[in-house]
Formats: structure tokens, sequence, C-alpha cells
């Protein structure tokens, strides 16, 4: 039999993987076959262009207690305590229908914390859309921040920290990646390993429907649009949180040996891989499964996306007990299977076998493939740029360009975007979104919290995907930092183009290996994850993002730092003193220009620059600190001042460093470097910490409360107008 290119275009299978599919059953597949083969070895589940990739990342450590490869990574914090984390994508459905898409991207995320036996304790986001001139991405936007914000505040889990970038080439194709952190007993954590044979299968939780059916498989191919339509799921957030708390309480039972949530590729991906982690093999029957709309067959069954439903490995003994629970949730459960001996998974129709396939074959066989990436000459050119060439900044133009960046899209204030999530909910929240570089967030019964933050610069990426992911790493710890905290572990997401194409291949290979060296080097081991490729609009790629979620350990709560320096508080600049317009938002902003190269990144330094302002901050030698990043210095310093205050500036010390040019002294962007608040009385203890770490340290201001910002006694600006263009930049 002849296959067609439409049914395998379908299952988002090639030809030659067809055959394979073929070789390994010594048979042609059935159809419910085929598309769990399609599911399972999609981009989206198997990691086929990948899976080679992420072998370069450090994943392990002294704190990770669990890695990647299950639900979520798992780090340890002491006294017995695990926090479990992770990000994902829902680029895809976000485009067609953003709220619904972007909330179950967060219902999604929030089961595989709790999956693992942890109560999610916090919600992050790392959102990337078009320009907002767009009334397209005004409404994709509108829709992703509702859809986050209604679904995370109808489950009770604070959303606490994220980022927000607009350009371009997210104009057909948002990002929306997805973050949440849960605390766990190191010793109660569940994985998703079936075992014990004769073991019964149950599916609790909402009833199965035909939405989501090829969900994972559309985000793999090289041209989703084709395909976007009839997939996205629809979410509840109420019937979430009803199962949040009723398998954390069956969880506390002896009667379950494994959990695993029904996400991309639904009780496909979720039956298999129970299977092909405990070595064993699964039999269920798709007629025992609920089903909420009439007619559905094997196939829609097992490749249903519905939301909110969890499949449970139970011990047969303990069944009443654990259906007893979710009763008492008015939560729907079916058994709808059992563990097996032979390693196979076996779907049967009643007495009609429809899959019968080891599951080592839709895993471990998975193909993989490692391409030859070419660099874009276009992309090379644009790096290649002397940004130096441009005219410098006259000192009069100085204050129209400082408004020009305080209001930008990319600079400005994300207040009309956090005040539609809860972030106090669970009063666990410390330092709240914008108090700070990244949040932090209590561990009740402790004296510890931790510090948590997404990032990504995706100009730099573009411009050099090695460079480029070595600041994603480094910067996300360097806000983690910020507020005291030791950075002790990431997840990402790798929001790519088609790797198909030899610069989509080029630009993740490369950006990958930049992660895995700034991991290394900052000992913050991967441990959990996510890769979203084929993010693409017509021809064009998205720019590269690597998004890098990053939590880090506070021992001593109290200590935790924002970035809002008070009145008479010394502003010093630790690290880096040079700077570039490569690649920066007054780049951007001034010339139209994403172009030049980024930033160097000297990761020794940034070691022992993230270091220095830990250990100021442990020792209560710092009110305040924050990081420079978009924008350069001179934003930097007003997002440190509230509306009420001002500062005397005097940069002269690093004029020489930039060459004199006063786009680079004052908006040229750099990696590690930090600006840090503290009492006069503090900075000579600050100069001797700098000197042993070997970190320059330059005194580069003053906070005062005159209300006006004064550069080099040469420039005066109201800081309430600076305060007003940063306030209101989104709103309008």
């Amino acid at each position: 039999m002849t296959i067609t290119t439409e049914a395998l275009r379908e299952v988002a299978l090639t030809r030659v993987e067809y055959d394979q599919v073929v070789e390994l059953l010594g048979r042609e597949p059935r159809p419910v076959e085929l598309g769990m083969f399609g599911a399972m070895w999609s981009e989206h589940c198997g990691y086929k262009n990948s899976r080679p990739l992420l072998k370069k990342f450090p994943t392990t450590g002294p704190r990770v207690v669990q890695g990647p490869g299950e639900n979520a990574g798992v780090v340890d914090i002491g006294d017995g305590i695990g926090i479990a984390f992770k990000i994902e994508s829902h680029n895809h459905p976000s485009a067609v229908e953003p709220y619904q898409g972007a909330a179950t991207g967060v219902g999604g995320i929030v089961r595989d914390i709790f999956t693992m036996g942890a109560r999610p304790i916090a919600l992050l986001n790392s959102l990337r859309f078009g320009s907002l001139d767009s009334p397209r991405t005004r409404y994709i936007f509108d829709g992703v921040v509702g859809g986050i914000g209604g679904y995370g505040n109808c489950l009770g889990i604070p959303t606490v920290a994220g980022d927000i970038f607009f350009d371009d080439s997210y104009t057909g194709n948002p990002l929306v990646n997805a973050m949440c952190v849960g605390v766990v007993d190191n010793s109660a954590i569940m994985r998703a390993k079936a075992s014990g044979v004769g073991n019964l299968v149950v599916l609790v939780g909402a009833d199965t429907g035909r939405d989501g059916i090829h969900g994972a498989t559309f985000a793999s191919v090289e041209n989703p649009e084709e395909s976007h339509r009839g997939v996205i799921q629809v979410g509840n957030p109420f019937l979430e949180k009803l199962l949040l708390e009723a398998c954390l309480e069956v969880l506390q039972t002896e009667h379950v040996v494994a959990m695993q949530d029904l996400g991309a590729a639904g009780l496909t991906s979720s039956v298999v891989e129970c299977a092909s982690s405990g070595d064993v093999g699964i039999e269920i029957d798709v007629q025992k499964v609920t089903r909420r709309e009439q007619g559905m067959n094997a196939y829609e069954v097992m490749l249903s996306e519905s939301q909110e439903r969890m499949l449970v490995v139970v011990r047969e003994e303990g069944l009443e007990d654990v259906r007893a629970i979710f009763d008492r949730w008015d939560l729907h459960s079916d058994v709808i299977g059992r563990v097996t001996g032979d390693g196979n998974v076996c779907i049967m129709d009643g007495e009609a076998v429809e899959v019968n396939v080891p599951a080592s074959f839709f895993v471990d066989q998975c193909p993989t493939y490692v391409r030859d990436g070419i660099e874009s000459a276009r992309i090379a050119n644009a790096r290649a740029f002397d940004v130096d060439s441009l005219p410098d900044l006259s000192r009069e133009d100085v204050g129209d360009a400082l408004h020009a960046l305080m209001a930008s899209p990319n600079i400005c204030s994300r207040e009309p975007v956090v005040q539609t999530y809860d972030h106090t909910i669970m009063s666990n929240t410390v330092l709240p979104p914008l108090a700070g570089d990244a949040a932090v967030v209590r561990i009740k019964g402790t004296n510890k919290a931790i510090a948590v933050k997404t990032d990504c610069n995706p100009r730099y990426v573009y411009l050099d995907p090695y460079v480029g992911g070595m600041h994603a790493v480094a910067e996300a710890a360097r806000n983690v930092s910020c507020t005291g905290a030791k950075p002790i572990a990431l997840t990402n997401c790798l929001n790519f183009g088609s790797p198909e194409k030899p610069e989509g291949y080029y630009q993740l290979e490369r950006a990958v290996s930049g992660m895995a060296d700034a991991a290394r080097a900052l000992e913050t081991p991967v441990v959990s994850g996510n890769v979203s490729l084929y993010n693409e609009s017509g021809n064009e790629a998205v720019f590269p993002t690597p998004t890098v979620g990053v939590v880090g350990l506070i021992e001593d709560v109290s200590t935790a730092v924002g970035m809002t320096a008070s009145s008479g508080a010394v502003l010093l600049l630790a690290g880096q003193h040079s700077a570039t317009i490569g690649g920066s938002e007054y780049l951007k902003q001034r010339h139209g220009m994403t172009a030049g190269a980024p930033p160097s990144l000297d990761l020794d330094l940034e070691i022992r620059v993230q270091k220095f302002v830990q250990d100021a901050i442990a020792s209560r030698m710092v009110h305040a600190a924050h990081d420079t990043s978009e924008g350069g210095l001179l934003v930097a310093v007003i997002e440190m001042l509230d509306g009420s205050l001002g500062s005397a500036l005097d940069f002269s010390c690093l004029a020489s460093e930039n060459g004199g040019r006063l786009d680079r002294l004052y908006f040229g962007e750099a990696a590690s470097r930090i600006i840090i608040a503290a009492a006069p009385t503090q900075v000579e203890a600050l100069r001797t910490l700098a000197e042993a770490a070997d970190v320059p340290l330059a005194e580069i201001g003053r906070v005062n409360t005159s209300g006006v910002l004064r550069m080099d006694d040469a420039t005066s600006i109201p800081i309430l107008d600076l305060h007003d263009s940063w306030a209101s930049g989104l709103k309008r």
C-alpha cells in the first residue's frame, strides 16, 4: 500500500521516516499507530533535530536531584526541600487563539510541576511580539496577557516575573513561554515511570474531546501556518485547581507508582513515556475513556490534547482509596488499562487491536538529525557593520534620545501587564514584579527564599548566536544575583526557526554551544527545558530566542534587595566599564538598525562581578542593585529612581574606555556590570571587597531629592518627565 504525501504531512512524517516505521514493524502501520509515530517522532515530542545538541548542556551538579528527562527538574536547597521548575512554549497555539493558547500554556506547565509531587508557588512568562503599531499584534498581545492572567489567577498561583520584547520578526509568530516553580519534599518526588505488572492505569480529570488533535505535529513542520486551524485547546482553570489538589493528595498515599500529565500528543505521549521510562508495557482500551463528543474513534482519543487530564498508575489494592479522593474533589476517573510485562504499548478499541508496538520504537528509535549549519551572509554583514562609523550623539540631543528610550516598548514600564496578574496570592512574594531585577519568593517554614527570572536578548543571538547564547544565561543569572541570590540552576526554552534550513540550524547549534559554555562556567546546570522550532511566518524566521529561566537561592530572606535606590545613596558601577551600541536598543531606536557586534562577554569577569554583588548584599553593604541591560547606563539609573528623586551623575571616569563617545557612554550596552546603591559610609568597605574580588568599581553618582537628573555638570532633565515617558510607554 502506498501512503499519500498528504497523509504523511498530516502526521508530520517524511517518506524516509515512514519507511523506517515500516522496517521497524515489519509491516505497514495501522492508522492509529501511524498517528502515534507521527506525534512521538515530531520535533515537539521527539526532539529529533535538537536531541544531539542538548547533550552539550551540563545537567548534573551537587544540588541536582532530578535533571532532564522528567516532567520538571528538581534542585536541592537544603533541609530536604526541593525546587521543581520548568519552562515550556505555547507559541503556535497563541498565534491562532491568543487567549486560550496562552492560558493552556500556563495550565500545561503547572501540571508538569504538580505531576512531580511539587506544590506550584510561582509562575513566570517570557513573551515576544511584533510591533504594537499593528492592530493584529495588539490583539495578540491583549489576548496572551489576558490568558496568562486569567488562568494563573484562577489557579491561585502568583505570577511574579517575566520579560517582554518587541520586534517585527515576531509579527506573524509570537512567542509565549510559560515557567512554573514548585516546592517538594525531596523524598516525595513522583516520576512518570510505570512499574508493577498488573498495576492499573487511571485517567482522571476532564472528559476527552477533539480539541488539540495534531497539536504536537502541527508545531513541528516547516510551515505550521498551513495546519494551525482546529487544534487549539480550551482551558478550564477551575478544573485544573481541583486536579492539582487531588493529585497532591493522592501522592501522599502509598498507592500511586507513577503520574504523567496529558500534554502534547495527549494519551499517546503519556502512555508511551510512562511505559518507556519504566521499561514495561501498557495496555489500554479506548472504549473506557469517557468522551465529551459523540462518535470519537480510537485515533482521535489517542491524539486528543484536551486539557486538565492526568494519567495515574495505581496499585490495584489502592484503587478504591485513590478514586475516593478523586471523587471527593469532584473529579471523574476511569480505569482504562494495566501495566504489562512485554514492553509493548497495546491500544485496544474493545476487542479490536489498534496498536501493538514496543514502547522503545516510539522513543528510542526516533530518528535524530545532525545537519550542516551555515551562517546567513546577510546577518554576518550586519554584525560586521562598524557602529562607531555612525555620527556620535551630541550633548544637546541626549535628552531627546533618553526620552525616546524610556518610552520604547522594550524598556518602558510593564505595569499595564503586571497589573493583570495576581502576584500577592499565597503571601510568599517578597520582591514583586518591577521591584527588582528578579522576583523573590519565600519558602514557608524556613528562612530561605528563591529568586527567579527569565531573560534573553534576541538581538544579540540574531547577530552572534554563540555570544548571544552566553548572554542569555549570564543575564538571567545576573538578574538573580542582583537580589542577593546565588544562581543554582536553569531551565530553557529554545525558540528558533526551521532547523531544516542551514541558517536556522546554524543559529540553533551555535546558541546551544554558547549557552552550554556559560552554564558550565557559572555552575548553573540545565535541569529541564523545551524546544520550539519552526517558528516562522512566511519565509522569515523569528529572531532566535533561547529563553533562559534561572533559580537562585537566598539563605536569609531578610538580606534580599530590590532595585530602588534611596536618597543620599552613592551609585557605584561594578564590573565592565566599556560598552558598545552594537545590537543595542539605542541603535534600533535612534538609527533603525539591528547591526554591529553585540557586547563581548568575559565569563571570568561575569563570575567575579556576580559573586561580588552577592557578597556585598549578604553583608548588608548594599540596599539596591540593578543590572544594566537594554538602554545602557542612563536608563538603568533612571529605573533605580522613583519619580520624586534625582541624581547627580559623573561618568567622566568611564569616558576614555568608551572612546569619548556619548552614545556608548550613556546608552551603550555591556555584560558583566551592575549598578549598586549604598550608604556613603559603606563605600570604602565596598572598594576593599571589590579589590579583593578583582572587580572594577567606579563611583558614578549620588542620589538626591532634587527631582532632576544631572549628567556630567552639562545636562539636566526633570526625573518626573522621564518617569512619565517610561510609565506611559505601553499605554501609548
